[in-house]
């Protein structure tokens, strides 16, 4: 359940920065948690297999997410890679950052634009990379700890099937 929590939080700051890519994610991922919730109450293995295998999935894709937040391998975190090129939109996380730091700045002729704007990396207490690769790292450890359960659910289940055809 906390998998699902989690998954919806990040999906909505995926959403406010038109992360496009990651909302594709997140939204299969929730479809398949719900999948694999369903699957164990309803004592079904092939739902719990689904979403196993589904699990290894998210870690590569959580693994990537690090990857490309940390630049590392070549990889940038200003490319439009996850906006599918659609738009200039990046992550949330870099202009609303935990503490980042909002100051007036005057345009020339206009006066205030909106009345504050954002200067980048001013006075943040974190950068918005390691914001992005923080959600990710809770998402593999989810992951994992949600695989390693939906392994052993499936073997009690199929256990059980096992020894009611031998009788």
């Amino acid at each position: 359940m906390l998998c699902l929590v989690t998954a919806l939080e990040r999906q909505v700051f995926d959403f406010l920065g038109y992360q496009w890519a990651p909302i594709l994610a997140n939204f299969t991922h929730i479809i398949v948690v719900i999948l694999g919730l369903f699957g164990t109450i309803q004592y079904r293995p092939r739902y719990i297999v689904v979403y196993v295998v589904w699990a290894a999935v998210w870690v590569t894709w959580n693994v990537f997410i690090i990857c490309f937040y940390l630049e590392v391998g070549g990889l940038s975190k200003d490319s439009e890679l996850l906006t599918f090129n659609l738009s200039g939109h990046r992550s949330w996380w870099e202009e609303h950052g935990p503490g980042c730091l909002h100051e007036e700045e005057a345009t020339a002729g206009l006066g205030a634009l909106h009345g504050q704007s954002l200067v980048v990396g001013a006075g943040c207490a974190m950068v918005h990379s390691y914001v992005e690769a923080l959600h990710s790292g809770l998402q593999i450890l989810l992951a994992l700890l949600g695989f390693v359960y939906g392994c052993y659910v499936v073997s009690v289940l199929t256990e059980e099937e096992d020894s009611c055809l031998h009788k």
